[in-house]
């Protein structure tokens, strides 16, 4: 998997302060240190939680679906950005928002502990 930089650029113009890590070949998009977005060669798909995926159903989002190395459909709790986020700014921050409040309710990781 691979990512579109003009996506993330995207996002970095509607937002501002966005940083990125490439992970698996997708791009991870931060805001306060909390993941909220992952870019991949196509799309924008926003994180959810509990609270808030009901607001993605209804805008007819679908969650984000992957082959595990077993052959299993999985999922992650990210949904597909409504279209209008590629063409409309303030669209974007909406909908950025949204993912972005569902970062910040998640639990913050533990840092990993050093081997001594």
């Amino acid at each position: 998997m691979a990512f579109d930089a003009g996506l993330v650029e995207l996002v970095r113009e509607a937002l501002g302060d966005v940083s990125m890590r490439q992970m698996m070949g997708a791009a991870t998009l931060y805001w306060d240190g909390r993941i909220f977005a992952i870019v991949d060669e196509t799309e924008i798909w926003f994180k959810a939680d509990a609270e808030s995926a009901a607001i993605w159903e209804e805008a007819g989002s679908s969650r984000f679906t992957f082959t595990s190395k077993d052959g299993r459909t999985e999922s992650m709790n990210y949904w597909r950005a409504p279209a209008d986020v590629y063409d409309d700014p303030d669209a974007m921050r909406e909908w950025a928002g949204i993912a972005i409040a569902a970062s910040q309710r998640a639990p913050a990781k533990k840092p990993k502990k050093k081997k001594a």
